[in-house]
């Protein structure tokens, strides 16, 4: 058995496929970390996996690969194959069937029956290695944690026997199906359309969001850690200075973006003794700390500072931006006034007249309303704000987009 798949470090996995496949604008002449013979071993690996959804261009600089995907056509997210490749050995191989083949009856095994049973597999083959006892009490153990397998007490001995399941998985292959493109962790509802025989094709989406399930590990290990209420050691990178840098702090809570999907983490941090955001998909590794036990202080600062949020932008100074918008709405259009109450988050309306009404808030980043407030052009009446300069770039742009229409001066 030649074939050996080493993944030893999926944080290269994620760097690759964001550089080279997601963004698409490095080449392979690009690649100086290590040797271009890394590159092209994990190119190979990569491919294999979204072989189907792969295209490149030239450039100046040498040949650009990249992932292309339709939304119209693709509907389960092909990222998730990354999660499904796994480090493993030829060892590994044949445990796994070996295992699972003697179990397959039902019965309940110890090691050394399940060892005696590999022993007499291997002597009817060509395999050039043999397996202890320790090796498969070892791989039995792994398999009991990951729930393929459970053990039970006989006395002062271990018994090993297929792990049953009472779950009808086609009866939940719709929320599957939609939990897997939909939601965090969506990896686990692919896991689980895996196991039939056709995945259901209901769903299609006007905004797919794909790469962001190459950052599930680190959600995970954040959320284990704020379940048993730890602080934790996170090495974040830095786009903008192209460097590493380590920090301690307190996470609270997560925010995904409805319009990018981009996943970031709120975190008290100690050495600057605030709350911050840190994007999830520049965050290479969370190690957790220790028990924290003044979390319902932090806990707490989480709550009053989501008060003024509307994004993830806290200005430059923290300081609480004060903004107006007024609407004109027709007598028909009921539907306005919904969605002002739908996403005004920690805004309030306050109805003007039959046809007016304002939205009122306090937030840290006037500029960050600016995308929504231009969705209602064609009703605004008037924005204002303490913050001149997001009134300005307000004005600008409908200036700017009626001399593009053709509609003169705004």
């Amino acid at each position: 058995m030649a074939y050996s798949e080493l993944i030893k470090n999926f944080e290269k996995i994620r760097d690759y496929m964001r550089e080279f496949y997601i963004y698409g604008f490095k080449s392979r002449e690009d690649y100086t970390k290590k040797s271009a013979r890394s590159y092209d071993d994990e190119r190979r690996r990569i491919e294999s996996w979204l072989g189907g959804y792969m295209a490149f261009r030239h450039t100046g600089e040498g040949k650009n690969v990249f992932i292309s995907v339709d939304n119209r056509s693709v509907i389960f997210n092909p990222l998730h194959n990354a999660w499904k490749a796994k480090s493993f050995t030829d060892k590994d191989i044949v445990l796994h069937f070996c295992i699972l083949d003697i179990l397959a009856d039902g019965s309940a095994q110890g090691v050394t029956e399940i060892s005696d049973g590999v022993a007499e597999y291997l002597s009817h083959t060509d395999t050039p290695f043999e397996v202890d006892e320790s090796t498969v009490r070892k791989k039995l153990k792994e398999y009991t944690e990951l729930g393929i397998i459970r053990s039970e007490k006989a006395g002062r001995s271990l018994l090993y026997r297929i792990a049953e399941s009472n779950v009808d998985v086609p009866s939940w292959e719709d929320a599957a199906a939609y939990y897997s493109e939909e939601a965090p962790f969506g990896v686990i509802g692919s896991y689980l359309l895996d196991r039939q025989d056709e995945a259901p094709e209901h769903f299609s989406y006007k905004h797919h969001y794909l790469l962001h399930t190459l950052d599930t590990q680190v959600l995970f290990d954040a959320l284990c850690a704020m379940k048993e209420k730890r602080c934790v050691d996170i090495v974040n990178f830095s786009i903008r200075k192209d460097a590493e840098h380590e920090h301690r702090v307190y996470p609270l809570r997560f925010y995904i973006s409805t319009q990018t999907g981009r996943e970031y983490l709120l975190a008290y941090h100690y050495k600057f003794r605030k709350p911050m955001f840190f994007r999830l998909d520049t965050i290479r590794s969370i190690k957790a700390g220790p028990v924290e036990t003044k979390h319902e202080k932090y806990e707490g600062f989480a709550v009053k500072f989501d008060e003024k949020l509307w994004g993830v932008s806290t200005g430059g100074d923290y300081s609480v931006d004060h903004v107006e918008l007024t609407l004109h709405v027709e007598d028909n259009e009921s539907y306005i006034i919904d969605r002002l109450e739908r996403e005004k988050r920690h805004g309030r309306i306050e109805p003007i007249d039959s046809h007016t009404y304002k939205f009122v808030a306090d937030v840290y980043d006037a500029g960050e309303l600016l995308m929504w407030a231009r969705s209602f052009i064609g009703r605004v009446v008037k924005f204002e704000s303490d913050n001149k300069f997001a009134v300005t770039r307000f004005y600008d742009d409908v200036r700017r987009m009626a001399e593009m229409y053709g509609g003169g001066e705004a």
